[in-house]
């Protein structure tokens, strides 16, 4: 049988592969970021307890994510991907396991979800760094691959979020977590036939890099020189922990205070998906136009502090609501916007342990998030917790306008001539990609 004709269909697969591979994890771990938490609050009626099972999870997350960049450099991150999703897929399945058998302590239910978490960090670090492969096998630019799968991450939210409060009431909050388990043996299965791997460099090659705490420390000296990467960093670790705080204690609390349960969360958070997806989905079609600065400042300041206040405030159901719209508007723009600055920014060899250390940083507050959420409430009640969470927003949001003065955000500026943004130092090679902090 002859050949067939050249298409470029096939040099799309690797892309839509990729993007539903996204879909279906993100739908899966959406569930259980309402399942877990509404379990363990209705349980124990404990906000800390809530709190701590966020903690749990996310700490080893961070960690295993900070320290993976090396291993995603070394092994592939198509590898690295593969073998995560999969071992998340039965350790995740544990959940409703062992509460089937009535064997699901409290302190057993900590251990599981912080396996769990150690996986999602270097796998979740591994698909960012596939993103450059998939440009270049699809032959589109980066830019509208990272603006795709900030969209493709927003759906996911919209999908997972429309459906959890219905699923979760018709078969219960752990049985729930049967979905999230087979999401991730789905993803495996969808990144190990379709997307290419990387080129395998030789042992020379991986020799001359040194040792792993040397790789390591090169990551993390590129990125603490950064000027502008570094700040932004750090100020996305504070809006993600209050980010964390809200939709894992502050919210659920909120709503179980006003004699809701979780189908009001899913409205409230599926509202704010759709609207979330709609414009990272524009925002992918003009990213390459927009002033970033002006953008990313703008974007934070509607989907940040309006929803915390708008609860402070005792309003009604509705307009919780319809703030958690109009805040999707704004964090639309926020990763697409994001991921194209990291692009700029970070040289193709360092792209792995850049990546995980930039990721992890950006979520060393998501650990803590329910914790201080559970501390603040208890201390000076839900109201004062949500104003000082939502002035503490504001703060951060407006740090952009004073760090990084005279740093090249891209988009509409010049280029000067190089592959990089002025104010990067020397680094002709520049050239990369990292996957945005998480938003």
């Amino acid at each position: 049988m002859s050949p067939a004709p050249p298409s470029s269909t096939p040099y799309r697969a690797p892309l839509v592969a990729f993007l539903v591979a996204n879909v279906v994890s993100i739908c899966g771990t959406r569930l259980s970021t309402i399942a877990i938490p509404w379990f363990v609050l209705t349980t124990t009626g404990s906000p800390v307890k809530t709190g701590l099972v966020a903690l749990a999870e996310m700490l080893p997350l961070v960690v295993c994510k900070a320290v993976g960049g090396p291993l995603i450099d070394r092994v592939g991150p198509k590898r690295i991907s593969v073998l995560a999703d999969t071992a998340s897929m039965f350790v995740v399945a544990l959940v409703p396991l062992l509460h089937t058998l009535h064997l699901l302590s409290f302190p057993l239910l900590l251990a599981v979800v912080a396996v769990a978490g150690a996986l999602r960090g270097p796998g979740d670090a591994a698909k960012g760094t596939l993103v450059p492969d998939i440009a270049t096998a699809a032959k589109v630019p980066l830019e509208r691959v990272t603006g795709l799968e900030s969209t493709t991450e927003r759906l996911a939210g919209l999908i997972a979020f429309g459906v959890a409060g219905a699923l979760i009431a018709l078969v219960g909050a752990v049985n729930a977590l049967w979905i999230d388990a087979a999401s991730f043996g789905l993803c495996a299965l969808l990144i190990r036939r379709w997307i290419p791997s990387a080129h395998q460099r030789t042992k020379g090659e991986q020799d001359d890099e040194g040792s792993y705490r040397q790789r390591l420390h090169e990551g993390w000296r590129f990125l603490r020189g950064d000027r502008l990467l570094l700040p932004l960093v750090i100020m996305i670790a504070v809006t993600n922990l209050f980010d964390m705080a809200y939709a894992a204690v502050m919210l659920p609390v909120w709503i179980r205070d006003h004699g809701y349960g979780p189908t009001e969360i899913s409205l409230i958070l599926g509202a704010f998906s759709v609207t979330a997806t709609l414009f990272a989905a524009l925002a992918s079609a003009i990213g390459d136009k927009l002033p970033r600065k002006l953008v990313f400042t703008v974007a934070f300041l509607i989907c940040g502090a309006p929803r915390f206040l708008v609860m402070a405030f005792d309003s009604p159901l509705w307009a919780v609501t319809a703030v958690a719209a109009v805040a999707g508007v704004g964090a639309g723009f926020i990763n697409p916007v994001l991921g194209a600055l990291f692009i700029e920014r970070i040289p193709r060899p360092l792209l792995g342990r850049v990546n995980s250390l930039g990721d992890a940083l950006a979520w060393t507050g998501v650990p803590l998030g329910g914790v201080v959420a559970g501390a603040m409430i208890a201390a000076i009640g839900l109201a004062p917790a949500l104003v000082t969470a939502g002035a503490i927003y504001f703060v951060a949001t407006m740090s952009p306008l004073v760090f990084g003065h005279g740093e090249n955000w891209g988009g509409r500026q010049p280029r000067r001539g190089r592959s990089g943004p002025p104010g990067t130092g020397d680094r002709p090679e520049e050239a990369a990609t990292a996957s945005s902090p998480p938003q």
